[in-house]
């Protein structure tokens, strides 16, 4: 596989280094060139100097033959442009790092739906360890074309899980309501405000995506 990175902290250059070692393809792209010079000593990969939000710096770096676009500047704002300018330009997979979660919620309404979140996972990662509880994080799980997303239940869509119609291959396999996370089933009532959990098909994620991102849109228009 061929990866392409924008910026070259901590994060890329960890897993940069794993992936290195596994013989896929590695393209960094960085702003500091002094950073280049130095990783080019301890990293067996390729370096692009410049702007990596920039299309033709993406361009440069080869969509057509990339599998994955990570985002993993410690900038949100920098890291959303790239990966738009990114999907835009044809890469098919878009990750980027998030450090504020206020940016979740735009992230999702731009369809990134691929967000990595070091605080929350490495806060989850620290409350398990002091309860004795060796937890395996859900993205680890989840692979091929399996997708994880949450939506929002509105005042127009609450009710039993039964009654909620979503595509064949999509399911409820959770809550989140009141900072508790619940095990759902059928018989499972959502309400307003509650996050529901969709395990899914990858194929669905843009009819799930748009179906619930469109909605919260209308009512947003609606109140104001």
């Amino acid at each position: 596989m061929r990866i392409v990175f924008v910026g070259a902290g901590e994060l890329t250059v960890e897993t940069a280094s794993l992936l290195i070692a596994r013989k896929h393809e590695v393209v960094i792209i960085e702003e500091d060139k002094e950073r280049i010079e130095e990783l080019t000593e301890t990293l067996d990969c390729s370096f692009l100097h410049g702007d990596g939000s920039r299309p033709n710096i993406l361009s440069e770096a080869g969509p057509e033959h990339a599998d994955y676009l990570f985002c993993l500047t410690e900038n949100d704002q920098y890291n959303i442009i790239a990966a738009l300018v990114g999907r835009s330009l044809g890469y098919g997979h878009v990750v980027i790092q998030i450090h504020n979660v206020d940016y979740l919620t735009i992230c999702r309404e731009l369809r990134l739906e691929h967000t990595v979140t070091p605080s929350k996972t490495i806060s989850r990662y620290l409350a398990d360890t002091v309860s004795g509880v060796d937890a395996v994080e859900l993205s680890s799980m989840i692979k091929y074309e399996a997708r994880c997303i949450t939506v929002q239940i509105t005042e127009d869509n609450k009710g039993k899980i039964s009654d909620f119609a979503l595509p064949k291959e999509a399911r409820i396999i959770g809550i989140y309501r009141d900072k508790q996370f619940l095990i759902a089933d059928a018989e499972t009532v959502l309400k307003e405000d509650d996050e529901a959990l969709i395990l899914t098909h990858s194929k669905h994620l843009s009819e799930l995506t748009e179906r619930f991102i469109e909605q919260e849109i209308e009512e947003e228009g609606e109140a104001d």
